[in-house]
């Protein structure tokens, strides 16, 4: 297959040093960043550059960008593709984008089914890429009312081929739900928690708790503010949820109930291990 790839971050450049390294197809890849193209085909990640008339040759269009410039990039650049082709957006929130990109399909006559990798890193950039970056992960997919099951097992033969081990389907909505406390809420959580002061002091007394609560505080700010914005509703109801736990456990400990704090933790615990099971 031909495969075009817009955006050469992090994911979109793991999956083109995937696509290359456990694949047999050609990659072109696009992105703003003119170094990032030139380490791209410097480390054979990518053929050559994605231009107009390589995009009509496409048969899958990975497109890895902020949400908005996604759709953009999309309804500027359809004209090009081929109505065999298959786009796939790899956004992390849905209902902000995903009309937008079904309509310029069906204007085009191609199709675009709707994409989310679980899988990401604290860096960012090309070099932050790595082909081993979705080798076990899962691969969530929005088809929308794409029922062509040729171009579906198309994607989903791409996506195992390069490490995916299961792929999900849902809806816009039942995606951004989700997410919103899978993904975004412990960003959030994260974040937040490395401003107490006391984390300045935690060299010598910090272990792994430490390390997995601030894992993913740094942040790369555009683009997590544009996520968040997206999926304010859904992502304030869980911090309402979470804010109302931690009042609980808060008032347990001002009031020094041991049975109350107690219930709570087990309840926790009881939890987790109920989560492990599913």
């Amino acid at each position: 297959m031909r495969v075009g790839i817009v955006g050469l971050g992090t994911i979109g450049g793991s999956f083109a040093k995937a696509i290359k390294t456990y694949g047999d197809h050609t990659v072109l890849g696009l992105d703003r960043n003119s170094d990032a193209i030139a380490f791209a085909k410097f480390t054979d990640s990518i053929d050559g550059v994605l231009t107009e008339e390589g995009m009509k040759e496409c048969d899958v269009l990975l497109i890895a960008l902020y949400p908005q410039a996604s759709a953009d990039f999309l309804k500027e650049n359809g004209k090009y593709l081929s109505k065999d082709a298959v786009v796939v957006d790899l956004c992390g929130v849905k209902r902000a984008i995903f009309e937008q990109m079904k309509e310029t399909a069906a204007e085009y006559g191609f199709t675009f089914i709707g994409g989310h990798p679980m899988a990401g890193a604290v860096a960012s950039g090309f070099r932050a890429a790595k082909e081993k970056m979705f080798r076990g992960a899962s691969m969530i997919l929005v088809p929308g009312d794409c029922d062509d099951l040729p171009k579906l097992d198309r994607v989903c033969s791409l996506f195992r081929e390069v490490g995916f081990a299961k792929i999900v389907t849902c809806t816009p909505k039942e995606h951004d739900r989700r997410i919103a406390f899978t993904s975004q809420l412990p960003h959030i959580l994260s974040n937040a928690y490395v401003k107490n002061p006391t984390a300045a002091e935690h060299r010598g007394f910090s272990a792994g708790s430490f390390r997995d609560m601030a894992r993913v505080a740094k942040v790369n700010v555009p683009m997590w503010t544009e996520l968040f914005l997206e999926n304010a509703d859904f992502l304030a109801e869980e911090l309402d949820i979470m804010i109302q736990n931690l009042v609980l456990y808060r008032k347990a400990l001002e009031e020094r109930d041991e049975k109350a704090l107690a219930a709570l933790l087990q309840e926790g615990a009881m939890r987790k291990g109920e989560l492990e099971t599913i």
